[in-house]
């Protein structure tokens, strides 16, 4: 089955989808500043509704750059492991998790990264069709949940939309006041629903880049930057124990006890 498998067409295609991989990010980055601004301006404005759709964009393009940067590193481990794919017959569970994902992503990210259907396509001359059906389904469950999550078609959580909202009119300096009752679901957020800001360039110094232009292809997507999580309750005073003096390492407390007691020097 492996028979028909290149090698070297598999390892060129890895090669050139992290390349690909890394220039779309710079690009969703770089778009990122004007769509931050735009929305810092409708918020200025009091149009606070558009502004949720346009940070709804924002997201998904946001959630698409996290699943690259997750399907690079898969590509980069496959070319660090390489010789585990050209010498073994069966698939080494050191790399199960990264072939599954990427055939799982494969159709779902095509029209962005061609290259992807080339490595699908290897990787079903070398593992077999039945395996690569399973992956396609993720019926073993050996595809990456973030990955999978990511690249859904859901829509992205109220709260995490104010958020980004509240993200965004802080780093440009714009009032904005979030939707209590949104805010009231912040504490029944998931964890793959959070986005790390703080590891991405903001348009005014820190936070997380934000909304991106045109939108990726495949099924869907998303992006960006974090829901904060809730904050930690409040634990009540806890009474502390007295601390006991430390007695040195020569203390005896036999000979304190049986120490006379001292009398007063007679000054007569």
């Amino acid at each position: 089955m492996f028979k028909g498998t290149s090698f070297a067409k598999l390892k060129s295609n890895l090669k050139l989808s992290i390349s690909r991989f890394k220039l779309l990010e710079k690009k969703k980055t770089e778009q990122a500043t004007k769509a931050r601004k735009d929305i810092a301006d409708y918020i200025s404005g009091g149009k606070d509704d558009r502004a949720r759709i346009r940070v709804e964009h924002i997201i998904r393009e946001d959630y698409i750059v996290e699943a690259y940067e997750m399907l690079e590193m898969y590509c980069d481990l496959l070319l660090a492991r390489f010789g585990l794919i050209e010498k073994m017959k069966e698939l080494d569970p050191g790399i199960e998790e990264a072939v599954a994902t990427l055939i799982w992503a494969a159709p779902r990210i095509y029209s962005d990264v061609p290259e992807m259907k080339v490595i699908a396509d290897q990787f079903l001359h070398k593992y077999g069709k039945e395996f690569f059906e399973k992956c396609r389904d993720n019926v073993n469950a050996n595809v990456n949940d973030k990955v999978r999550h990511r690249l859904s078609i859901g829509p992205p959580p109220k709260v995490l939309i104010e958020q980004y909202m509240m993200e965004i009119a802080k780093n440009f300096k714009v009032p904005f006041e979030p939707d209590p009752s949104i805010m009231l679901e912040a504490n029944g957020m998931v964890a793959h629903d959070l986005i790390d800001l703080g590891n991405r360039p903001g348009p005014s110094g820190g936070g997380a880049s934000g909304g991106y232009g045109g939108g990726s292809g495949g099924y869907g997507g998303g992006g960006g930057g974090m829901a904060f999580p809730p904050m930690p309750a409040q634990q009540p005073h806890m009474h502390q124990p007295p601390v006991m003096e430390e007695k040195p390492p020569w203390y005896n407390p036999n000979a304190e006890a049986a120490a006379p007691e001292s009398k007063p020097v007679s000054t007569v």
